[in-house]
Protein backbone atom coordinates (compact mmCIF):
# COMPACT_ATOMS: atom_id res chain seq x y z
CA UNK A 1 0.00 0.00 0.00
CA UNK A 2 0.93 3.46 -0.84
CA UNK A 3 0.08 5.40 1.75
CA UNK A 4 2.07 3.93 4.75
CA UNK A 5 -0.15 6.65 7.38
CA UNK A 6 -2.84 4.78 6.96
CA UNK A 7 -3.55 3.50 10.30
CA UNK A 8 -3.18 6.64 11.46
CA UNK A 9 -5.89 8.30 9.25
CA UNK A 10 -7.72 5.82 10.03
CA UNK A 11 -7.45 5.92 13.45
CA UNK A 12 -8.10 9.65 13.00
CA UNK A 13 -11.38 9.12 10.99
CA UNK A 14 -12.51 6.85 14.02
CA UNK A 15 -11.61 9.12 16.41
CA UNK A 16 -14.69 11.23 15.38
CA UNK A 17 -16.57 8.34 14.20
CA UNK A 18 -16.40 6.83 18.00
CA UNK A 19 -17.90 10.73 19.75
CA UNK A 20 -20.80 10.41 17.14
CA UNK A 21 -21.23 6.63 18.10
CA UNK A 22 -21.33 7.21 21.39
CA UNK A 23 -23.94 9.87 21.71
CA UNK A 24 -25.75 8.65 19.52
CA UNK A 25 -26.07 4.95 21.58
CA UNK A 26 -26.42 7.32 24.21
CA UNK A 27 -29.65 9.42 22.52
CA UNK A 28 -30.72 6.07 21.19
CA UNK A 29 -30.97 4.09 24.28
CA UNK A 30 -32.27 7.12 26.00
CA UNK A 31 -35.34 7.36 24.03
CA UNK A 32 -35.64 3.47 24.20
CA UNK A 33 -36.24 4.13 28.09
CA UNK A 34 -38.28 7.20 27.55
CA UNK A 35 -40.55 5.45 24.85
CA UNK A 36 -40.47 1.92 27.44
CA UNK A 37 -41.27 3.97 30.37
CA UNK A 38 -44.06 5.79 28.96
CA UNK A 39 -45.97 3.69 27.18
CA UNK A 40 -45.60 0.32 28.23
CA UNK A 41 -46.35 -1.54 24.70
CA UNK A 42 -43.90 -3.72 22.50
CA UNK A 43 -46.03 -2.23 19.74
CA UNK A 44 -44.77 0.86 19.99
CA UNK A 45 -41.29 -0.31 20.07
CA UNK A 46 -41.83 -2.10 17.29
CA UNK A 47 -43.34 0.78 15.00
CA UNK A 48 -40.24 2.95 15.93
CA UNK A 49 -37.68 0.20 15.11
CA UNK A 50 -39.91 -0.07 11.71
CA UNK A 51 -40.25 3.73 10.94
CA UNK A 52 -35.93 3.26 11.95
CA UNK A 53 -35.61 0.83 9.42
CA UNK A 54 -37.92 0.75 6.67
CA UNK A 55 -36.48 3.84 4.56
CA UNK A 56 -33.08 2.18 4.70
CA UNK A 57 -34.31 -0.84 3.07
CA UNK A 58 -36.21 1.03 0.43
CA UNK A 59 -33.60 3.59 -0.91
CA UNK A 60 -30.14 1.37 0.60
CA UNK A 61 -29.89 -0.13 -2.81
CA UNK A 62 -29.94 2.64 -4.80
CA UNK A 63 -27.90 5.03 -2.24
CA UNK A 64 -24.81 2.28 -2.64
CA UNK A 65 -25.37 3.20 -6.37
CA UNK A 66 -24.03 6.98 -5.76
CA UNK A 67 -21.95 5.91 -2.68
CA UNK A 68 -19.76 4.13 -5.53
CA UNK A 69 -19.54 6.85 -7.86
CA UNK A 70 -19.52 10.29 -5.32
CA UNK A 71 -16.91 11.17 -2.74
CA UNK A 72 -17.36 8.59 -0.10
CA UNK A 73 -16.10 11.19 2.65
CA UNK A 74 -18.57 13.80 1.02
CA UNK A 75 -20.93 11.59 1.49
CA UNK A 76 -20.30 11.09 4.88
CA UNK A 77 -20.09 14.32 6.19
CA UNK A 78 -23.69 15.12 4.35
CA UNK A 79 -25.14 12.44 6.01
CA UNK A 80 -23.98 13.45 9.94
CA UNK A 81 -25.22 16.69 9.03
CA UNK A 82 -28.88 15.25 7.64
CA UNK A 83 -29.09 13.50 10.75
CA UNK A 84 -28.04 15.99 13.08
CA UNK A 85 -30.76 17.90 11.27
CA UNK A 86 -33.00 15.36 11.85
CA UNK A 87 -32.64 15.02 16.00
CA UNK A 88 -32.56 18.76 16.30
CA UNK A 89 -36.46 18.69 14.45
CA UNK A 90 -36.73 15.90 16.84
CA UNK A 91 -36.23 17.99 19.74
CA UNK A 92 -38.82 20.79 19.14
CA UNK A 93 -41.38 17.99 18.81
CA UNK A 94 -40.76 16.80 22.04
CA UNK A 95 -40.75 19.98 23.56
CA UNK A 96 -44.96 19.77 23.15
CA UNK A 97 -46.67 18.42 26.29
CA UNK A 98 -48.59 16.10 23.97
CA UNK A 99 -46.43 14.06 22.24
CA UNK A 100 -47.45 12.67 18.79
CA UNK A 101 -45.92 9.45 17.94
CA UNK A 102 -46.28 9.47 14.57
CA UNK A 103 -43.86 12.54 14.46
CA UNK A 104 -41.47 10.86 16.36
CA UNK A 105 -41.70 8.00 13.77
CA UNK A 106 -41.39 10.02 10.64
CA UNK A 107 -38.50 11.61 11.90
CA UNK A 108 -36.67 8.19 13.22
CA UNK A 109 -37.71 7.43 9.45
CA UNK A 110 -35.54 10.28 8.08
CA UNK A 111 -32.87 9.81 10.32
CA UNK A 112 -32.59 6.14 8.79
CA UNK A 113 -32.30 8.26 5.21
CA UNK A 114 -29.50 9.74 6.69
CA UNK A 115 -27.95 6.05 8.00
CA UNK A 116 -28.60 4.29 4.44
CA UNK A 117 -25.87 6.52 3.26
CA UNK A 118 -23.67 6.50 5.98
CA UNK A 119 -23.19 3.21 7.21
CA UNK A 120 -21.89 2.03 3.64
CA UNK A 121 -20.10 4.29 2.67
CA UNK A 122 -18.42 4.02 6.15
CA UNK A 123 -17.76 0.13 5.54
CA UNK A 124 -16.69 0.88 1.86
CA UNK A 125 -13.59 3.12 2.64
CA UNK A 126 -12.00 0.84 4.78
CA UNK A 127 -10.05 -1.26 1.75
CA UNK A 128 -9.52 2.26 0.29
CA UNK A 129 -7.12 2.75 3.24
CA UNK A 130 -6.25 -0.80 4.89
CA UNK A 131 -3.67 -3.22 3.62
CA UNK A 132 -6.02 -6.44 2.98
CA UNK A 133 -4.05 -8.28 5.12
CA UNK A 134 -5.56 -6.33 7.90
CA UNK A 135 -8.88 -6.27 7.31
CA UNK A 136 -9.86 -8.67 10.04
CA UNK A 137 -8.00 -6.92 12.65
CA UNK A 138 -9.47 -3.73 11.60
CA UNK A 139 -12.86 -5.03 11.78
CA UNK A 140 -11.74 -6.43 14.84
CA UNK A 141 -10.30 -2.87 16.49
CA UNK A 142 -13.68 -1.24 14.90
CA UNK A 143 -15.81 -3.62 16.57
CA UNK A 144 -14.18 -2.74 20.00
CA UNK A 145 -14.98 1.15 19.45
CA UNK A 146 -18.39 0.16 18.46
CA UNK A 147 -18.38 -1.80 21.90
CA UNK A 148 -16.64 0.81 24.09
CA UNK A 149 -19.82 2.86 22.61
CA UNK A 150 -22.15 0.46 23.59
CA UNK A 151 -20.88 0.18 27.17
CA UNK A 152 -20.33 3.62 27.79
CA UNK A 153 -23.62 5.35 25.72
CA UNK A 154 -25.97 3.40 27.92
CA UNK A 155 -24.87 4.41 30.97
CA UNK A 156 -24.54 8.21 29.89
CA UNK A 157 -28.00 7.53 28.23
CA UNK A 158 -29.53 6.58 31.97
CA UNK A 159 -27.73 9.41 33.18
CA UNK A 160 -28.94 11.83 31.08
CA UNK A 161 -33.11 10.85 31.00
CA UNK A 162 -32.79 10.92 34.57
CA UNK A 163 -31.76 14.67 35.19
CA UNK A 164 -32.82 16.15 32.05
CA UNK A 165 -35.93 15.66 30.14
CA UNK A 166 -35.71 13.71 27.02
CA UNK A 167 -35.60 16.55 24.20
CA UNK A 168 -32.78 18.29 26.20
CA UNK A 169 -30.71 14.74 26.10
CA UNK A 170 -31.18 14.71 21.69
CA UNK A 171 -28.52 17.24 21.82
CA UNK A 172 -25.58 14.62 22.34
CA UNK A 173 -26.23 13.81 19.17
CA UNK A 174 -25.89 16.69 17.35
CA UNK A 175 -22.68 17.31 19.30
CA UNK A 176 -21.51 13.91 17.99
CA UNK A 177 -22.32 14.51 14.49
CA UNK A 178 -19.95 17.76 14.64
CA UNK A 179 -17.07 16.03 16.03
CA UNK A 180 -17.94 13.54 13.18
CA UNK A 181 -17.74 15.68 10.37
CA UNK A 182 -14.80 17.78 11.55
CA UNK A 183 -12.72 14.48 11.79
CA UNK A 184 -13.36 14.00 8.00
CA UNK A 185 -12.84 17.55 7.12
CA UNK A 186 -9.00 17.19 7.93
CA UNK A 187 -8.14 13.59 6.00
CA UNK A 188 -7.93 12.41 2.61
CA UNK A 189 -9.78 9.97 1.55
CA UNK A 190 -8.95 7.97 -1.95
CA UNK A 191 -11.50 8.12 -4.76
CA UNK A 192 -12.77 5.11 -6.57
CA UNK A 193 -13.08 6.32 -10.34
CA UNK A 194 -16.53 5.48 -12.12
CA UNK A 195 -19.06 6.60 -14.59
CA UNK A 196 -20.83 9.76 -13.57
CA UNK A 197 -23.70 9.41 -16.17
CA UNK A 198 -26.94 9.83 -13.50
CA UNK A 199 -29.89 8.46 -16.34
CA UNK A 200 -32.40 6.01 -14.54
CA UNK A 201 -31.05 3.31 -16.85
CA UNK A 202 -27.40 3.85 -15.67
CA UNK A 203 -28.44 3.79 -12.14
CA UNK A 204 -30.53 0.16 -12.64
CA UNK A 205 -27.51 -0.75 -14.88
CA UNK A 206 -24.86 -0.56 -11.78
CA UNK A 207 -27.78 -1.70 -8.94
CA UNK A 208 -27.86 -5.15 -10.94
CA UNK A 209 -24.25 -4.93 -11.15
CA UNK A 210 -24.00 -4.95 -7.50
CA UNK A 211 -26.87 -7.73 -7.34
CA UNK A 212 -24.90 -9.79 -10.24
CA UNK A 213 -22.00 -9.42 -7.63
CA UNK A 214 -23.72 -11.23 -5.35
CA UNK A 215 -25.98 -13.41 -7.48
CA UNK A 216 -23.42 -14.56 -9.08
CA UNK A 217 -21.04 -15.61 -6.43
CA UNK A 218 -22.34 -19.00 -4.65
CA UNK A 219 -20.82 -18.04 -1.46
CA UNK A 220 -22.15 -14.83 -1.26
CA UNK A 221 -25.60 -15.54 -2.16
CA UNK A 222 -25.76 -18.13 0.56
CA UNK A 223 -23.94 -16.39 3.04
CA UNK A 224 -26.61 -13.38 2.62
CA UNK A 225 -29.48 -15.79 2.47
CA UNK A 226 -28.77 -17.41 6.11
CA UNK A 227 -27.91 -14.09 7.00
CA UNK A 228 -31.45 -12.57 6.15
CA UNK A 229 -32.79 -15.76 7.40
CA UNK A 230 -31.21 -15.30 10.70
CA UNK A 231 -32.23 -11.56 11.08
CA UNK A 232 -35.44 -12.12 10.50
CA UNK A 233 -35.84 -13.78 14.01
CA UNK A 234 -32.86 -11.75 15.87
CA UNK A 235 -34.59 -8.09 15.38
CA UNK A 236 -37.98 -8.86 17.07
CA UNK A 237 -35.95 -10.62 19.89
CA UNK A 238 -33.71 -7.54 20.15
CA UNK A 239 -36.05 -4.71 19.96
CA UNK A 240 -38.06 -6.85 22.90
CA UNK A 241 -34.75 -6.73 25.16
CA UNK A 242 -36.24 -3.85 27.39
CA UNK A 243 -39.09 -5.40 27.65
CA UNK A 244 -37.65 -8.87 28.71
CA UNK A 245 -35.98 -6.75 31.58
CA UNK A 246 -38.60 -4.91 32.89
CA UNK A 247 -41.62 -7.43 32.27
CA UNK A 248 -39.94 -10.87 32.92
CA UNK A 249 -36.79 -10.30 35.31
CA UNK A 250 -38.99 -6.93 36.98
CA UNK A 251 -36.49 -4.35 36.19
CA UNK A 252 -36.13 -0.91 35.84
CA UNK A 253 -34.16 1.86 34.18
CA UNK A 254 -30.85 0.61 36.00
CA UNK A 255 -31.52 -3.14 35.33
CA UNK A 256 -32.17 -1.85 31.27
CA UNK A 257 -29.05 0.03 31.57
CA UNK A 258 -26.82 -2.84 32.57
CA UNK A 259 -28.21 -5.06 29.78
CA UNK A 260 -27.36 -2.62 27.07
CA UNK A 261 -23.81 -2.19 29.04
CA UNK A 262 -22.94 -5.92 29.36
CA UNK A 263 -24.09 -6.39 25.76
CA UNK A 264 -21.03 -3.91 24.92
CA UNK A 265 -18.69 -4.88 26.88
CA UNK A 266 -19.16 -8.41 24.99
CA UNK A 267 -18.67 -6.91 21.89
CA UNK A 268 -15.53 -5.03 23.62
CA UNK A 269 -14.22 -8.34 24.42
CA UNK A 270 -15.01 -10.09 20.74
CA UNK A 271 -13.40 -7.06 19.08
CA UNK A 272 -10.66 -7.24 21.51
CA UNK A 273 -9.86 -10.49 20.63
CA UNK A 274 -10.12 -10.21 16.77
CA UNK A 275 -8.20 -7.02 16.90
CA UNK A 276 -5.19 -8.14 19.03
CA UNK A 277 -4.78 -11.77 17.84
CA UNK A 278 -4.57 -13.04 14.74
CA UNK A 279 -6.89 -15.49 14.11
CA UNK A 280 -6.57 -18.45 11.79
CA UNK A 281 -9.93 -20.05 11.75
CA UNK A 282 -12.00 -19.52 8.53
CA UNK A 283 -13.94 -16.81 8.88
CA UNK A 284 -16.62 -18.66 7.53
CA UNK A 285 -16.63 -21.31 10.38
CA UNK A 286 -16.44 -18.15 12.73
CA UNK A 287 -20.28 -16.91 11.52
CA UNK A 288 -21.42 -20.00 11.29
CA UNK A 289 -20.45 -20.81 15.01
CA UNK A 290 -21.74 -17.46 16.23
CA UNK A 291 -25.03 -17.65 14.73
CA UNK A 292 -25.23 -21.39 17.56
CA UNK A 293 -23.84 -19.59 19.97
CA UNK A 294 -26.14 -16.20 20.03
CA UNK A 295 -29.33 -18.34 19.42
CA UNK A 296 -27.86 -20.20 22.31
CA UNK A 297 -27.85 -17.05 24.57
CA UNK A 298 -31.37 -16.03 23.38
CA UNK A 299 -32.90 -19.60 24.39
CA UNK A 300 -31.40 -19.31 27.72
CA UNK A 301 -32.52 -15.68 28.76
CA UNK A 302 -35.81 -16.83 27.87
CA UNK A 303 -35.56 -20.13 29.90
CA UNK A 304 -33.87 -18.67 32.93
CA UNK A 305 -37.00 -17.69 35.93
CA UNK A 306 -37.27 -14.55 36.91
CA UNK A 307 -35.04 -14.34 39.64
CA UNK A 308 -31.99 -14.66 37.67
CA UNK A 309 -31.61 -11.43 36.60
CA UNK A 310 -27.70 -12.29 37.00
CA UNK A 311 -27.95 -15.04 34.91
CA UNK A 312 -29.24 -12.90 31.81
CA UNK A 313 -27.07 -10.57 32.51
CA UNK A 314 -24.50 -13.28 32.08
CA UNK A 315 -25.30 -14.80 28.66
CA UNK A 316 -26.34 -10.94 27.41
CA UNK A 317 -22.79 -10.76 28.02
CA UNK A 318 -21.49 -14.05 26.27
CA UNK A 319 -24.28 -12.96 23.16
CA UNK A 320 -22.22 -9.58 22.47
CA UNK A 321 -19.50 -11.50 22.27
CA UNK A 322 -20.80 -13.78 19.58
CA UNK A 323 -22.45 -10.35 17.86
CA UNK A 324 -18.80 -8.99 17.59
CA UNK A 325 -17.12 -11.57 16.04
CA UNK A 326 -20.27 -12.64 13.63
CA UNK A 327 -19.81 -8.57 12.12
CA UNK A 328 -16.05 -8.46 12.03
CA UNK A 329 -16.08 -11.82 9.96
CA UNK A 330 -18.82 -11.23 8.07
CA UNK A 331 -17.79 -7.15 7.20
CA UNK A 332 -14.80 -8.91 6.32
CA UNK A 333 -15.22 -11.76 3.95
CA UNK A 334 -17.51 -8.87 1.85
CA UNK A 335 -14.42 -6.48 1.91
CA UNK A 336 -12.41 -9.33 0.54
CA UNK A 337 -14.25 -10.84 -1.98
CA UNK A 338 -15.86 -7.67 -3.69
CA UNK A 339 -13.97 -5.07 -6.00
CA UNK A 340 -13.92 -1.81 -3.98
CA UNK A 341 -15.71 0.01 -7.09
CA UNK A 342 -19.03 -2.14 -6.13
CA UNK A 343 -18.33 -2.54 -1.95
CA UNK A 344 -20.86 0.55 -1.66
CA UNK A 345 -23.57 -1.15 -3.63
CA UNK A 346 -23.37 -4.39 -2.27
CA UNK A 347 -23.17 -3.26 1.59
CA UNK A 348 -26.19 -1.60 1.20
CA UNK A 349 -28.01 -4.28 -0.66
CA UNK A 350 -27.47 -6.35 2.03
CA UNK A 351 -28.25 -3.61 4.77
CA UNK A 352 -31.43 -3.67 2.77
CA UNK A 353 -32.00 -7.32 2.76
CA UNK A 354 -31.34 -8.23 5.59
CA UNK A 355 -33.89 -5.55 7.13
CA UNK A 356 -36.67 -6.16 4.94
CA UNK A 357 -36.98 -9.61 6.45
CA UNK A 358 -37.17 -8.78 9.83
CA UNK A 359 -39.52 -6.03 8.94
CA UNK A 360 -42.03 -8.45 8.60
CA UNK A 361 -40.79 -10.02 12.09
CA UNK A 362 -40.91 -6.64 13.66
CA UNK A 363 -44.70 -6.00 12.17
CA UNK A 364 -45.53 -9.35 14.75
CA UNK A 365 -43.59 -8.32 17.74
CA UNK A 366 -46.64 -6.78 19.65
CA UNK A 367 -48.41 -9.97 19.20
CA UNK A 368 -45.49 -12.67 19.92
CA UNK A 369 -45.67 -10.59 23.25
CA UNK A 370 -49.04 -10.69 23.92
CA UNK A 371 -50.17 -13.83 22.42
CA UNK A 372 -47.40 -16.13 23.43
CA UNK A 373 -45.10 -14.10 25.96
CA UNK A 374 -41.80 -12.64 25.65
CA UNK A 375 -39.56 -15.29 27.32
CA UNK A 376 -41.10 -17.59 25.01
CA UNK A 377 -40.09 -15.56 21.94
CA UNK A 378 -37.41 -15.46 23.13
CA UNK A 379 -36.76 -19.74 22.89
CA UNK A 380 -38.37 -19.88 19.61
CA UNK A 381 -36.14 -17.24 18.24
CA UNK A 382 -32.99 -18.48 19.63
CA UNK A 383 -33.55 -22.30 18.62
CA UNK A 384 -34.13 -20.92 15.23
CA UNK A 385 -31.23 -18.93 14.96
CA UNK A 386 -29.17 -22.04 16.15
CA UNK A 387 -30.66 -24.26 13.71
CA UNK A 388 -29.44 -22.01 10.83
CA UNK A 389 -26.05 -22.19 11.93
CA UNK A 390 -26.16 -25.91 12.02
CA UNK A 391 -27.96 -25.70 8.59
CA UNK A 392 -24.66 -23.57 7.44
CA UNK A 393 -22.36 -25.38 8.61
CA UNK A 394 -23.67 -28.14 6.61
CA UNK A 395 -23.95 -26.27 3.29
CA UNK A 396 -20.85 -27.66 1.13
CA UNK A 397 -21.14 -23.84 -1.27
CA UNK A 398 -21.04 -21.77 1.94
CA UNK A 399 -18.52 -23.10 3.60
CA UNK A 400 -15.72 -23.14 0.60
CA UNK A 401 -16.20 -19.48 0.97
CA UNK A 402 -12.64 -17.85 0.74
CA UNK A 403 -10.74 -21.20 0.56
CA UNK A 404 -9.25 -20.55 -3.01
CA UNK A 405 -8.14 -16.99 -2.65
CA UNK A 406 -6.81 -18.35 0.43
CA UNK A 407 -5.06 -20.95 -1.56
Amino acid sequence: MKNQKWFRIYLFIWSGQFISMLTSSAVNFAVIVWLSLKFQSAEVLAFAGIAGLLPQAIIGPFAGVFIDRWDRKKVMVLSDAFIALCTLLMTLVLTEERVDLMWIYLLLGCRSLGSAFHSPAMQAIAPLLVPQQELLRISGINQMIQSVSSIAGPALGTLAITYFPIYQVLYLDVIGAFAAITSLIFVTIPRVVTPVSSSFATVLSELKAGFNAIHHHLGLRLLFLYSMIATFFIMPVAIMFPLLTTGHYGGGKWEMSIVEIVWGIGMLVGGSVLGLLRIRTSKVVLINAMHVALGLTFVLSGWFPSSWFVGFVIVTTLGGITMSIFSAAFMTIIQEEVTPDKLGRVFSLYFSMAILPSLIGLLFTGFIAEIIGISNAFLIAGVSVMLIGVASFLTPGLMQLGKSRAE
